[in-house]
C-alpha cells in the first residue's frame, strides 16, 4: 500500500484563499440582508467565487455552477418578493434577455474579428446575472468585471514584461461572477437596507 501523496502547496493555498473569500462574502451577504435574502446572497457569493476559481485555472465556467446560480435566483424571487410568480417571470425574462444580448455580441465579435472572443460559458453566466440583478444593476456588474479584467491582465502582462495583445485570453467569468455578487450586494444595500 502506497502512502498518501501530500497536497501540493499551491492547491492548499488556493483552497485556503477560496474558503476565506467565500466566508467573507457570505458574512457580508448576511450582514447586508439578515434574513432569507442574505442567506441566498451568501450562496450566490460561494457560487460566484467557485466559478471564478475554476475559470482562472481552466478557462471554463461549469454549467452546474451556473445552473445552481440561476435556480437560486428563482428561489430568491419566490422567497423574498411580494408577488412570487411575477418576480420569477421577471427574473427569467431578464436572464434570457441578457444571455441573448451576450450571444448576439458573441456572434458579432466572431464575425468582425474572425475568431471567438466570448465563450458560451460567459453567455450562460450573463443569464445568471440577469436572473439575480435588477436591470439598473446589470451594467454596474458588467462594468466592474470589464474594468477589473483589464486592470488585472494589464498589470500581469506588465509584471511579466510581456506586451498586452488583443489576442490574449481572458477568463472573463473569473471577473464577471464576483461582479454579479458585488452588484447584488450594492443593490441589496440600496434597495433593501437592513
Amino acid at each position: 500500500m502506497n502512502p498518501p501523496t501530500p497536497a501540493r502547496p499551491g492547491i492548499v493555498r488556493g483552497l485556503a484563499v477560496f474558503m476565506a473569500a467565500a466566508a467573507l462574502a457570505a458574512i457580508a451577504s448576511v450582514w447586508a440582508a439578515p434574513e432569507a435574502r442574505g442567506m441566498l446572497g451568501a450562496a450566490l457569493a460561494v457560487i460566484a467565487i467557485a466559478i471564478a476559481a475554476v475559470d482562472l485555472r481552466r478557462y471554463l465556467i461549469p454549467d452546474e455552477f451556473v445552473l445552481a446560480g440561476i435556480l437560486l435566483a428563482l428561489v430568491q424571487a419566490v422567497a423574498v418578493e411580494d408577488e412570487p410568480s411575477a418576480a420569477v417571470a421577471l427574473a427569467a425574462a431578464r436572464g434570457v434577455l441578457l444571455a441573448g444580448l451576450f450571444l448576439l455580441l458573441r456572434a458579432i465579435y466572431a464575425r468582425v474579428r474572425g475568431r471567438e472572443g466570448i465563450g458560451l460559458g460567459d453567455v450562460k453566466l450573463a443569464g445568471m446575472a440577469g436572473a439575480w440583478l435588477q436591470l439598473d444593476a446589470i451594467p454596474f456588474a458588467i462594468a466592474i468585471a470589464a474594468l477589473a479584467a483589464l486592470m488585472v491582465i494589464a498589470v500581469r502582462q506588465w509584471l511579466l514584461g510581456r506586451p498586452l495583445r488583443a489576442k490574449s485570453r481572458v477568463p472573463f467569468g473569473a471577473f464577471f461572477a464576483p461582479a454579479i455578487w458585488l452588484a447584488w450586494l450594492g443593490e441589496t444595500l440600496f434597495y433593501y437596507p437592513p
